[in-house]
């Protein structure tokens, strides 16, 4: 697998973490709802509420971004999705499908403390060895890096998180 310079894959500022909420992001905020308690954040795909970690912090936010920014239909979305990989379950954080459902993106998400690496995008590889999308998404909510693969030259390449129409 080629090794890729991760731009803007620096350590991240450390924010308070009393809690996830007041971490800031390199995404848009939204509107997002939290249990009563906070300890849980509504998540609009899976429809129900999740514990809110600091990693599901930058999920819910890709999430948003990808449907309020990147157009994607939240019905072509899955998050947490499941795929079997060597014998054993894994959970890949977020999936994105054409309207045949088949994958185009697949987004792998780390807590703002966890830097970009490169150990962090073969994750989302090996993930892809197996959901075989076009397009290769790792962030930490601070940096984000995408990668678009060409399945017919096999050349790999690092863009902007693309629109859903330009997937």
């Amino acid at each position: 697998m080629p090794t890729f310079a991760l731009r803007n894959a620096a350590q991240p500022n450390r924010a308070s973490m009393s809690s996830p909420t007041s971490l800031r992001l390199n995404l848009p905020s939204y509107a997002y709802r939290l249990s009563t308690d906070g300890e849980s954040i509504f998540d609009p795909v899976r429809r129900r509420y999740v514990v809110l970690t600091p990693e599901e912090w930058v999920r819910q936010h890709l999430v948003n971004f990808l449907v309020q920014h990147r157009g994607v239909p939240m019905g072509l979305m899955r998050v947490e999705a499941a795929l079997r990989l060597n014998g054993m379950q894994q959970r890949a954080d977020a999936v994105v499908f054409d309207r045949q459902g088949q994958p185009l993106l697949v987004a792998e998400c780390k807590a703002p403390s966890v830097p970009l690496s490169d150990e962090v995008l073969r994750q989302a590889c090996r993930y892809n060895v197996r959901l075989c999308a076009g397009y290769i998404l790792i962030t930490n909510g601070l940096h984000h890096v995408c990668l678009r693969i060409d399945r017919s030259t096999g050349a790999v390449r690092q863009v902007g998180i693309p629109h859903y129409d330009e997937m």
